[in-house]
């Protein structure tokens, strides 16, 4: 008898495999989207710490060692110790043991460099040595500092002699030691190898201090070396005494080995027990500033101080300036951030769009068959489900290889900011096509309901997220406004919300504008307009995320592009106001007379400007001195003209013979020596020349200052009219061939030079940088946004093509179509898009400075830098978007007339 055979299943195909080889451009195109935005949303985070730590180590870099270096110093043991235990207390191996303690103490987040930290003993009183061969330049003799520090072997080399050495135990009775000098110290102080200095010592003989060596620093700027310059550079200290020759003398530091610092005890110099803990800049991250400053503040005055006490001295004491310069640092970082993060939620806001976008015209492509599934009894969860994992699969494996290219591309920055926003990125991916598949078949329907855009109604929900929305971007208006860029988040996405709430209001007009167009367009010959108009107007409701995509991109690019030129003005601007021209030569004595000649031969100088400046000049023959200038009138008109600093007519200033000098002064001297009358002006040389002030200027391009005078050279006398400053002008000038025409007596400035050092700041450079990537970005992104809502629409308006051209439509005709039913969109969202960055710029400028941004923290002759619409940047990307929108339709009518029209007309294809 045979085998029952059991029936066998038939085969079911899994659903993931069957609809990525259904569709594999479709998951190629996804998962290249997904890559490159998990790419740069992983790089974003990392790009900003990597400048954030450049800028925080610059910081450090400007401050010097011996502002950040913590001193913790602690004062010489109790006079009512036993001598042994006093001398034990300053040696090597205590200071040792106690360094390693305070290490300890001190902790995260303040890393320290060890080899640029140090311990030992050092001299608090600098006391005169009575050796007569020290340099005495009034008379005073020669004071020194005694310092036993450690490390000294690792960090200087010996150029003559050798290194000094304590042969036996020292204590406060030794008569001698040995000490070092560095090579600076040796040749101000002319000390050489052999040499013996005595220092006083109460109670006895002199300390004799022998010099075994002279060294030369191996880091003299590291911290060892400048944290105390006293140790490797000598100094001439001069006395506060009356008279014109002040008193002075020399003051130099002498290293002795770090066994002989109990010596110290035995003098005068109330010796002190340091460590010197200097912050390693390359450990120190800007993301962990708050805590840094912390752990600083604890350390000056607070638990940290408490630790150090317990396992040094009771006595000790903490000195430092490194919270004032991560206070200056934090300044400048709180005014740059916001700026960056209103462009970094701009662009966000757009990628997210730009996802979505894609889920949801992958949902309208497939409607028929998830209409279908969900007829034949598709649960709502589980057709979720299946579509999730259908694009995770082809989204994770993308985002995953995103977020290791952009580990690569930025190696510097924190992990997880950068997991997390290409996680993020990921997941909106993933979640895009279920959540739009889930929304439109959430219920059971036979036929689908028109959505075109003419004819669905806004509903009670969306009216109510609109003024949901509209309320917040009023309260991040009126806060930005208000605050400033110092708020919370919220304030950081007012442009982005001023954008959206655009949108979401032209949506509104659209049909509108549509209804008043479609009456003109039908009294026209032919019937292309009229018929694009009701294309146009059949558009899906779906159309609001291209739409949202592209007014919050144009909004951020607008705006983005009004931050980078504000920025730029205002380097410009300041770079003006410093230089006065296109490049200076000052000189505190006259300029030889072929200076001028030989300065207008550089090549790229168009004019060359003689100025005779006289600083000591006194009105009416007061106290009070006032710049005085010397200039040709016409040429300086010409100047001033050109710089927008005072542009004057020449011909008000100059010289007529025995009348006083016509004057152009600034509003401060003006108002004190007033404009009716002529007064006297008593030069350096002690003649005068009378003037009187004819015009008024706020600034004048020879001096920066608020006060001046300028007159006609001319009228001035021989002395006092050879000039002392060539201001000129050109075009690319070569600052060394400026320096070699004039000589080496006069200091040559360039404004292309001095603007250049305005961004040389890695923080201000690197948000710039940033900046400039993100608004890019979005409008990449932006334009990707109108190709894909055209691409959605490309085989409905190639099937209408063909079957317009079976009756009887040219080619012509046929792009005239497609470019007018494109335009409405696009004049739409380019029209609306200028101008809503226009009012995003107009509303947020008076809370927004640029200061931070775009010029160093030092002092600047510019003024604040406001934010101001610039044409250029509301100009082209509308334009952009206009051509976009323009050539896509052009392209797709040429490409469609190429093809032929039976495949387009097959029976039963859904288009």
């Amino acid at each position: 008898m045979g085998r029952r055979r059991e029936p066998v299943a038939p085969p079911v195909a899994p659903w993931v495999r069957t609809r990525l080889r259904a569709a594999p451009g479709a998951a190629a195109a996804l998962a290249l989207l997904v890559a490159l935005t998990a790419c740069l949303a992983g790089a974003y985070p990392r790009a900003v710490d990597r400048y954030e730590d450049a800028g925080l180590r610059r910081a450090l870099r400007q401050a010097r060692p011996e502002h950040t270096t913590v001193r913790l110093s602690a004062p010489q043991p109790d006079l009512g110790l036993p001598p042994g235990r006093r001398a034990a207390a300053l040696r090597p191996a205590a200071l040792q043991r106690q360094y390693a303690k305070v290490l300890g103490a001190i902790g995260e987040p303040l890393a320290v460099d060890r080899a640029q930290s140090a311990y030992g003993v050092a001299g608090t009183v600098t006391p005169a040595v009575p050796d007569p061969w020290l340099p005495r330049p009034t008379g005073l003799p020669a004071r020194v500092s005694l310092t036993a520090q450690s490390g000294l072997a690792a960090h200087a080399r010996v150029r003559t002699g050798r290194l000094p050495r304590a042969a036996r135990p020292v204590d406060a009775t030794t008569p001698e030691v040995e000490a070092a000098v560095t090579a600076a110290t040796a040749e101000s102080l002319r000390i050489e190898v052999g040499a013996v200095i005595h220092v006083p010592a109460p109670g006895r003989r002199p300390l004799a201090v022998r010099v075994t060596g002279i060294l030369v620093p191996r880091d003299p700027d590291g911290a060892y070396w400048s944290t105390v310059p006293l140790l490797r550079t000598p100094s001439l200290v001069t006395l506060p005494t009356p008279g014109p020759d002040p008193d002075r003398y020399w003051l130099g530091a002498l290293l002795l080995a770090p066994e002989a610092a109990p010596a110290l005890l035995g003098t005068g110099t109330d010796p002190a027990r340091y460590w010197h803990l200097a912050p390693d800049p390359r450990a120190l991250r800007a993301h962990g500033l708050d805590r840094l400053r912390a752990a600083v503040a604890a350390l000056e005055s607070g638990p940290a101080l408490q630790r150090a006490r317990a396992v040094t001295d009771q006595g000790a004491d903490v000195d430092t300036d490194l919270d004032e310069a991560l206070a200056a640092f934090s300044r400048l970082r709180s005014g740059i951030a916001p700026l960056v993060a209103v462009a970094a939620a701009g662009t966000a806001t757009v990628v997210a769009v730009v996802l979505l976008m894609t889920g949801g015209l992958a949902a309208d492509r497939r409607r028929a068959e998830l209409a279908l599934l969900r007829a034949r009894g598709a649960s709502l969860t589980g057709l979720a489900g299946r579509l999730l994992a259908e694009t995770a699969v082809v989204a994770v494996p993308a985002g995953a290889l995103g977020l290791a290219a952009a580990l690569l591309a930025v190696p510097a920055g924190r992990v997880a900011p950068a997991v997390a926003a290409a996680l993020a990125a990921t997941l909106t991916a993933c979640a895009a096509l279920p959540l739009r598949a889930a929304l439109a078949h959430r219920t059971v329907r036979l036929t689908a309901p028109r959505e075109d855009i003419a004819s669905v109604r806004p509903s009670r929900r969306r009216t109510v997220a609109e003024l949901t929305l509209l309320v917040l971007a009023a309260g991040a208006v009126a806060g930005l406004r208000r605050r400033g860029t110092t708020g919370d988040q919220l304030v950081a996405l007012a442009p982005v919300l001023v954008g959206v709430i655009a949108a979401l209001l032209l949506l509104r007009l659209h049909p509108l504008l549509l209804r008043r167009l479609s009456g003109p367009a039908g009294r026209l010959r032919g019937a292309v307009g009229h018929l694009a108009l009701a294309r146009a107007g059949r558009t899906r409701a779906s159309a609001v995320l291209p739409l949202l995509a592209l007014l919050t991109a144009l909004t951020t690019a607008a705006f983005g592009g009004s931050v980078l030129a504000g920025v730029a003005a205002a380097r410009d601007r300041a770079a003006v106001l410093a230089v006065g021209a296109d490049a200076r030569a000052d000189a505190s004595a006259p300029l030889p007379a072929a200076a001028p000649a030989r300065a207008r031969a550089v090549p790229g100088v168009r004019a060359v400007n003689p100025v005779a400046v006289s600083h000591q000049a006194r009105p009416a023959d007061g106290q009070d001195e006032v710049p005085l200038l010397g200039v040709e009138p016409r040429g300086y008109a010409r100047l001033t003209a050109h710089t927008a600093l005072g542009a004057f007519p020449s011909d008000r200033l100059a010289a007529v013979r025995a009348r006083p000098l016509p004057a152009l002064a600034s509003p401060s001297v003006a108002a004190a020596y007033g404009t009716r009358r002529p007064f006297p002006v008593r030069l350096a040389d002690g003649s005068a020349v009378t003037v009187h002030i004819v015009l008024v200027r706020d600034r004048t391009p020879a001096v920066p200052g608020a006060d001046f005078l300028v007159v006609d050279r001319a009228g001035l006398p021989a002395p006092a009219a050879r000039p002392t400053a060539l201001l000129l002008t050109g075009d690319r000038l070569d600052a060394g061939a400026l320096r070699h025409a004039v000589g080496t007596s006069a200091t040559v400035r360039v404004r292309a030079e001095e603007r250049a050092r305005y961004a040389d700041s890695p923080l201000q450079s690197g948000a710039e940088h940033v900046y400039t990537a993100a608004v890019a970005t979005g409008a990449g992104f932006a334009v990707l946004a109108l190709l894909l809502s055209l691409v959605r629409a490309a085989p409905e308006r190639a099937a209408l093509l063909a079957r317009l051209r079976t009756m009887g439509l040219t080619r012509a005709e046929s792009r005239r179509l497609l470019i007018l039913e494109s335009l409405p969109q696009a004049v739409l969202a380019a029209a609306g898009g200028a101008l809503t960055g226009w009012s995003a710029i107009t509303l947020l400028s008076p809370g927004i400075d640029l200061t931070a941004i775009a010029l160093p923290t030092a002092a600047s002759p510019a003024p604040t830098a406001g934010l101001r619409p610039d044409t250029w940047s509301l100009a082209l990307p509308a334009l952009a978007v206009l051509t976009a929108a323009v050539g896509v339709a052009a392209l797709q009518a040429w490409w469609t007339g190429r093809r032929g029209s039976v495949t387009e007309l097959r029976a039963g294809d859904g288009r």
